[in-house]
């Protein structure tokens, strides 16, 4: 944690934990596949609502309004509110899981933060098919292909050289289909992984190649066949959604 609350702390402008109306853990720590001192990097995300200046001025917050903070084998991602709402209508399935963590994995939720977990649902839509669906594809791609960046990037390697693929993104593939799935099928999404125990096998290098893509096909196919009886909407209602950003952002800088 103190690697963490330096991060927090180091940004010259503004303070970011107490301009932060939501900062939990996400990744493999959510989903309950967190594996200590193998593969895996402690992820955070946070929302942030920056001072009022940079919505009439010329600051802008990070880049394209996302800041990333690593240090060792911590690595943040904190989006201002603006840019995190405009996600969450694609039903980005990263800050998704933002809005759907259990109580103790949240490190910080103010009452703003908590209204706009309350009206979750306003932004779950069938679109979840194609992004659940489009990051799906590109675990599957990465898997083959190696992706080796950050911290435990060469203990990355080394696994890859061991099995032959990359069994984190194999893992993470897996995951993300049976979370779609059960998003379409229900409205709700299931952070933490009842299931866990599989994909912490197939981040071991338990499965091979073949039965991955066998898992993954199948799970492609079920999510085909569940879009169209989802019970999700066609698409969110833009115009509450937007009236509910302006009552937070009114709000807060009351």
């Amino acid at each position: 944690m103190r690697i963490l609350n330096e991060l927090l702390t180091e940004n010259k402008d503004f303070d970011l934990f107490n301009h932060s109306i939501i900062l939990g853990y996400v990744g493999s720590i959510s989903h309950g596949t967190y594996i200590p001192n193998y593969i895996d990097d402690k992820d955070v995300m946070g929302i942030i609502v920056p001072p009022i200046d940079y919505f009439f001025g010329l600051k802008e917050f990070g880049s394209r309004n996302t800041l990333v903070l690593q240090k060792k084998y911590w690595d943040v991602v904190l989006y201002d509110i603006r840019k995190f709402v405009f996600l969450l209508l694609k039903n980005n399935p990263n800050v998704l899981g933002l809005l759907w963590l259990p109580e103790d994995l949240y490190l910080r939720k103010t009452l703003i933060g908590d209204e706009l977990i309350k009206n979750r649902d306003l932004f779950s839509s069938k679109l979840a098919y194609n992004s659940f669906c489009g990051y799906a594809y590109s675990q599957l791609k990465r898997m083959e292909h190696g992706s080796t960046q950050g911290y435990m990037g060469e203990k990355r390697k080394e696994l890859i050289y061991k099995w032959g693929f990359d069994c984190s993104n194999a893992s993470h593939l897996i995951r993300l289909l049976e979370m779609g799935i059960e998003f379409l099928k229900t409205g709700q999404v299931n952070v933490f992984r009842k299931n866990k125990s599989k994909l912490i096998e197939i981040k071991k290098g338990l499965w091979t190649l073949e039965q991955v893509k066998n898992e993954a096909n199948r799970l492609f196919k079920d999510m085909e066949d569940i879009k169209d009886k989802s019970v999700l909407p066609d698409k969110p209602n833009y115009k509450t959604v937007n009236e509910l950003l302006i009552d937070l952002l009114t709000t807060y800088f009351k």
